[in-house]
Parts: C-alpha cells; structure tokens; sequence
C-alpha cells in the first residue's frame, strides 16, 4: 500500500490539492472506514459526499457522489487520501471475518435473504455468482440504466450531476469473474447504449460520464472478444459499433470507431491462431 502525498497529487490538479488539504484541515471527513484495501468515508461540503477509494489499485480507482466536472480526481477524494496517508484507518477485515465466523449459519442466511430481498443490486450480483439466472436483455438492462438519468432530475431534461453507475459495473464484474463473458457484455452494451443516447442531456460532470463511457466501451470489447463468438455474433457486435459511429452522439464517433476496429482486429487475430 504505497501511499503518499506524492501519489495524491499525481491524480489531481494543483488547485485541487490544496483543496483537499484544507478540507482535512478542517475536519470535513464525517466518518471513514476501510475494509482490506477499499476506504469509504463521507465528506461534508455544500452537502454530505459519499467517496471510495482502493489504496492497492493503481490511481486508487477515485470515485466520489459530488458534482465535480474537472479533469481527474476531486477534493473530495483528494481529502480522504491524504488522511489515509497520514492516518489511514484501522483494517476492519479482520472483525468482519470474525462476525461471519461466529454468526449462526441459519441468522446468517435469514439475514442474507432479507438483504437479497431487498437490495435488487445486490440481489443481481449474488445470482450472478451463485445462481443460474438468465442472462438479461440489453433492452431490460438498458431500460434500467435510462431510468436512473430520469430519476436523478425528475424535473428536468437537463442532467446537472453524476450518476453513480457502480451497481453495473459491479455486476458487469461479476460476470467476468464468473467466466460468463456474454452476460458481462450485455451489460456494458447497455451502459453504451443508454450514456450514447444520453450524453445531449448531461450539463456538467462531463468527465465523470466520458469516463463511465468510456470504460464501458472497453469492457464490451474485451467481453465480446473474451466470449469466444461465433461469425454471426462477432458480425453483429461489430456492426453494432460500427452503427453507432454514425447513429450515435457525434463527440463519441470516433470512441466506436476505434472500438470497432479493435474488435475486428483482436477477432482476427484468433481466427488466425
């Protein structure tokens, strides 16, 4: 865990820095916990943020609730680091594992269902891993994707700040790791879909989803390749890219061109093994 006030300022403006260091100074992070490697805290601002960190992962996979539009990461997550690096909170992996070890197999499951029951992101993740669920549609994912864009301001077109979009992603993961790369892919197609069609309406935080977007559109090559498809669904998924270099937001043409041609190319290149 090599954190230190040099890798910080590697991951924000200068302006930013400074931001984060007076916000520490005036003891603007609410609560803080970590688990192994993963920091939460909550940050006080114009309002209370939500922020996450990974202190083991290159960058440390910043990601913040606030409506900063600026380039990489806020003063949010800039505030977090730093305490971390001058005092990073205590692992609470190990009392965790101790609970699970000491819960009562039938509480724990009694607990689990009523968590399942009512968190539907969680609930997607856990049949990802331990169920045989069915892949879902890009028509239903993406479906539930635009409602979060309509939810965020109900009362306007106009989308002013971030969407959190880590249940997706999260779930997206589980499928990789799962080995089901189809159903991987179907979900980062449908985040392309939905930030493609989207993007006219967001004014501000264009970062924070140029970068959704983008990762996204990685995620799909590299599950559509990693699935091993046959002629008819490597066509489709190329066509698909290729469609929207047209179809699509204009300032993201040129995204699904190279997506494109990556496919192509990577799916070439295992034809010719």
């Amino acid at each position: 865990m090599d954190l230190t006030e040099g890798a910080v300022r590697e991951i924000c403006t200068d302006a930013v820095f400074e931001r984060g260091e007076r916000y520490l100074a005036e003891d603007r992070i609410l609560d803080i916990h970590r688990i192994d490697t993963t920091v939460t805290a909550v940050v006080s601002g114009s309002r209370q943020y939500d922020v996450r960190v990974d202190l083991a992962v290159n960058g440390f996979d910043p990601w913040c609730d606030c409506p900063y539009t600026g380039p990489e990461a806020c003063k949010h997550v800039v505030a977090v680091l730093l305490r971390c690096a001058d005092d990073c909170p205590p692992d609470e992996g190990d009392r965790l594992d101790a609970a699970l070890e000491a819960a009562d197999a039938d509480d724990l499951r009694g607990f689990l269902r009523d968590t399942l029951a009512t968190d539907a992101a969680v609930r997607e993740r856990f049949f990802a891993r331990f169920g045989e669920s069915p892949t879902r549609s890009v028509e239903d994912l993406r479906a539930a994707i635009d409602r979060e864009f309509e939810e965020t301001n109900p009362d306007y077109f106009v989308v002013f700040e971030p969407i959190d979009f880590s249940e997706w992603f999260d779930l997206a993961g589980e499928y990789r790791d799962q080995g089901r790369y189809a159903s991987a892919a179907a979900v980062y197609r449908a985040l392309v879909e939905s930030l493609d069609e989207n993007m006219e309406r967001v004014d501000g935080a264009y970062d924070h989803f140029s970068q959704r977007f983008t990762r996204a559109l990685d995620g799909y090559v590299d599950c559509v390749a990693a699935g091993d498809p046959d002629a008819e669904e490597a066509a489709d998924a190329v066509a698909f890219l290729e469609d929207r270099t047209t179809s699509g937001t204009p300032l993201l043409s040129e995204h699904f061109e190279r997506a494109a041609t990556e496919l192509e190319d990577t799916l070439a290149e295992r034809r010719d093994r």
